[in-house]
């Protein structure tokens, strides 16, 4: 007993040392630990945490977890505080690893960021949990009083559900006269007993005896189990039966169906009669799953398959049966069957995503992990090993980390717009024959990235506005397209700051942000602008923003909104414009042209004349692109000396717009070297235009003009001034002065000037002017100053003579002191006159502003010839 404990006590101290040297320092990626079954939750099993290197404050925080199927129990589990692997719920050893030998609990350990997979292996050690059983708390064992001494009987075996020195050591047998113990060991190592008859029996003496087996265990404590032995002696039967052999060993496919045939057993009696005929059973000690899968024949022997196999779940069984015969005293010899289960790929791979990091980001470099794959094949061998591989033509790859575990990983640049999601097919094939495989899909969608920038429709918008269009109204509308998704692809659209003449475009047109739809916030005018552009830009939502330019070319069509405008002959002081034909004209004579011009573009202003109203409608003509006037026959005598005519000036636009002019032909005898007021002085179109050089040309030559005209005032009056000085008299007679604002001039006086003479305030209407410098001295110019001379040109009347015929004192003469006077206050000159119609070509719309030097000119040599009308004429 002593000798016992010793040797468990040995046997625990290197239990322990083994355990110490399993759970030392362990590789990294590879961990082993051993762990006692039966223990309470949270016991202590290993710092993971320390073990593997890993920061103990990240582990919740990248997901720090033991990883298992699907429906398994969580033996063990990780607290995330401290890295500690504990013992989660009670491990029963024998129910965890229902065949003896090594019992191991395989845990894969899985964190992420970065995804990193551990493999850890914890040892269920055994503990001497459970004592030795007996089928039966009492045996009747058959003893012949035949037996001859030595004789053998075996005895049930106990059974222990422990391992190694914790399952049945040893047999003890009570102390008695007639038997003794031996215990045997089996090839599997099992221990039974046999009870060895010692001394002779007589049942006529005795015909029971009793004793008591024990079945001791190795373990530490000892634990024991006993069991009643009846030992009956019989009359004789000399005979037991004999197996063949002691021990069978057959082979079966684990896919064998139900009813095969495992096994013919042969056992032989010498007896004859009810002893000698035998009967087949399972041992009192056969388990439970034994029966649940075999079945013996009593009479045959015939060991059939009753259940399913399952290689996976035990590749060997152990069969022990006993022969009995049927005469009295009976005694039962075993023999044990082996049967060895042949392993059939009858499983397929199992596929299982451990983890799953989607959705990737389409910008994701290559060697990205996405997946972490775990595939199992319940087989063994051949059947047991497994390939994996994804489909073709996809940007991902496998890498195998571990055996039987893969990652996922990109092996290129991803693009959500080209390939939004992947279907990754993955396929486990194991190397049986034939062989099984599954299929797996797993969906991977790529999440956008803004890597677009929009993209407009066209490379640049032409938009066509007519004119006078209402403020606010829509002119067009742009559109881009972004490719991205979500927010990546929201699109804003706005106008790029510029300037539009010397004005913010915001003023002249507007957007909408989310449309795109432009508005005109002003109305256009074709007159003032024709054409501009603008810089739209759309830009999306994401980070950063992406943007594009396109360029918008707004026309502003033509609207005839413009009437014609009549620039010669312009009507003076609101009187009809006049002009003086001679009645010795000619078919053809050019008697004038009417100028107009048009704001407007195109065909609405393209302008045709027509001789709307007329006297006589025979007699003139109007070209109708020319506006040119001119006669169609010869004046005759019937013919009035004056015609009225209106000619109509009209566009080309629809509907058309017109205006017209009204023109007073005055017919005359001779034509007098005098400006007419048909043919006004007017500046071409492009002068008459709003153009600023235009009109400071115009201001200029009206300065210059004013200027000339002024000086030679202010010297012709100090000239005749300081003459009149020098002189005896101051002025004219009266019998030989006189005054003739109401006298008719007579043909060939001077008519119109465009010089007029202003009398000094509270003068009388007639002043004499006296010309001196060697002028006869009979004559005098008076000049007739009326009341509305104010608003006249100066006027050089006709000299007036005094009548010869009726002279009131011929002796006496004019005084050769006789000079010009002129009047202090001179008005200033009107430069709306024209040059003389001998100078003068006919002023069209497209006469350019060349022109202004000649009309200057013509007006210096104007400013002569009317100087040169101060001299004295002789009558």
């Amino acid at each position: 007993m002593g000798a016992g404990a010793g040797s468990g006590r040995g046997q625990l101290f290197l239990h322990t040392l083994l355990f110490l040297l399993l759970a030392g320092p362990p590789a990294r990626g590879q961990l082993r630990y051993t762990v006692p079954e039966e223990l309470e939750h949270g016991a202590f099993v290993a710092n993971l945490g320390e073990d593997l290197g890993l920061d103990v404050s990240t582990l919740s925080a990248r997901r720090f977890r033991i990883v298992s199927r699907a429906g398994a129990r969580q033996h063990l589990e990780v607290n995330l505080e401290n890295g500690i692997l504990f013992v989660n719920e009670r491990i029963d050893r024998e129910e965890v690893c229902e065949a003896g030998g090594t019992c191991l609990l395989h845990l894969q350990l899985l964190v992420e960021s970065p995804l990193e997979l551990y493999r850890v292996e914890v040892e269920v050690l055994d503990i001497n949990d459970h004592a030795p059983t007996f089928p039966w708390q009492e045996y009747v064992l058959e003893v012949a009083e035949s037996a001859v001494l030595g004789a053998r009987f075996p005895l049930e075996s106990a059974q222990d559900p422990d391992v190694g020195t914790n399952s049945v050591h040893t047999y003890r047998l009570s102390p008695n006269g007639f038997f003794s113990l031996e215990v045997q060991t089996r090839s599997d190592a099992s221990k039974f007993a046999e009870l060895v008859l010692e001394r002779a029996l007589d049942r006529e003496q005795q015909r029971v005896h009793r004793v008591l087996l024990t079945a001791l265990d190795g373990g530490i404590p000892e634990r024991s189990g006993t069991a009643h032995i009846l030992v009956t002696v019989l009359d004789a039967n000399d005979n037991v039966p004999a197996f063949d052999q002691p021990s069978y060993g057959v082979s079966l496919p684990e896919d064998a169906p139900a009813g095969t045939l495992v096994i013919q057993l042969n056992a032989t009696d010498l007896d004859e009669g009810p002893n000698g005929e035998i009967e087949y059973s399972f041992s009192g000690h056969a388990p439970p799953r034994v029966r649940e899968l075999f079945h013996v024949e009593p009479r045959s022997g015939q060991v059939l398959l009753k259940g399913r196999l399952d290689y996976e779940r035990a590749s060997i069984h152990e069969l022990y049966v006993q022969a009995k015969d049927r005469g009295p005293s009976a005694v039962a010899v075993h023999c044990r069957v082996l049967v060895h289960l042949l392993d059939v790929n009858d499983n397929a791979p199992e596929v299982t995503l451990t983890s799953v990091s989607t959705p990737v980001l389409e910008d994701a470099p290559p060697g990205t992990v996405i997946a972490v794959i775990s595939v199992l094949d319940r087989d063994s061998g051949d059947n047991g090993r497994v390939s994996c591989e994804i489909s073709p033509n996809v940007p991902f790859e496998l890498r195998s980390s571990f055996r039987n575990y893969y990652t996922l990983v990109t092996t290129q640049a991803l693009d959500r717009e080209v390939v939004p999601e992947y279907n990754v097919s993955i396929t486990a094939r194991d190397m049986g024959s034939p062989a099984l495989l599954t299929r797996s899909t797993l969906t991977i969608p790529v999440s956008d990235v803004n890597d677009n920038a929009p993209r407009f429709l066209q490379p640049s918008y032409s938009v066509y506005v007519m004119e006078n269009n209402a403020p606010g109204a829509s002119i067009c509308s742009v559109s881009a397209l972004d490719p991205d998704c979500q927010q990546n692809a929201y699109l804003s659209y706005s106008i790029a700051d510029g300037h539009i003449h010397g004005m913010p475009v915001g003023t002249y047109v507007s957007i909408n942000s989310d449309s795109g739809h432009m508005y005109a916030l002003r109305s256009l005018d074709y007159e003032q602008i024709r054409s501009f552009q603008i810089q739209v830009q759309a830009q999306d939502a994401g980070f950063p923003p992406l943007s594009a330019n396109v360029t918008v070319h707004i026309f502003v069509l033509d609207q005839n909104d413009n009437a014609p405008v009549i620039v010669s002959p312009m009507p003076r002081n609101g009187s009809v414009a006049t002009e003086l034909v001679p009645r010795s004209a000619r078919p053809g004579y050019l008697v004038g042209t009417v100028s107009a011009v048009d704001a407007d573009a195109g065909l609405n202003s393209r302008l045709s004349y027509q001789l709307l109203q007329a006297t006589d409608f025979t007699l003139f003509s109007v070209a109708p692109d020319t506006g040119e006037l001119r006669t169609l026959r010869s004046f005759l005598e019937q013919d009035a000396s004056r015609q009225q005519l209106v000619v109509q000036v009209r566009d080309g636009g629809q509907p058309a717009l017109s205006a017209t002019v009204s023109l007073l032909l005055s017919v005359v005898e001779t034509m007098p070297q005098t400006l007419s007021d048909f043919s006004e002085f007017s500046l071409p179109p492009e002068v008459s235009s709003s153009s600023p050089l235009s009109l400071y040309l115009l201001v200029s030559l009206g300065s210059i003009s004013f200027t000339f005209l002024l000086a030679i005032l202010i010297l012709t009056a100090i000239r005749c001034r300081g003459e009149r000085r020098s002189r005896q008299g101051d002025s004219c007679s009266p019998p030989r002065c006189h005054c003739c604002p109401g006298s008719r001039p007579s043909s060939d006086g001077l008519k119109t000037s465009n010089l007029t003479a202003q009398p000094p305030a509270g003068t009388t209407a007639a002043t004499c002017l006296d010309v001196p410098g060697g002028g006869p001295p009979g004559y005098c110019y008076k000049v007739c100053l009326g009341p509305e001379s104010a608003q006249s040109d100066f006027m050089f009347l006709k000299p007036c003579s005094p009548p010869r015929n009726n002279v009131k004192d011929p002796g006496k003469k004019s005084r050769p002191e006789q000079h010009l006077q002129v009047s202090k206050e001179a008005k200033q000159p009107n430069t709306d006159w024209l040059p003389p119609s001998t100078q003068r070509a006919a002023l069209k719309s497209s006469q350019s502003l060349e022109d202004v030097g000649e009309i200057h000119r013509a007006l210096q040599k104007e400013h002569e010839r009317l100087c040169t009308l101060v001299t004295p004429v002789s009558g």
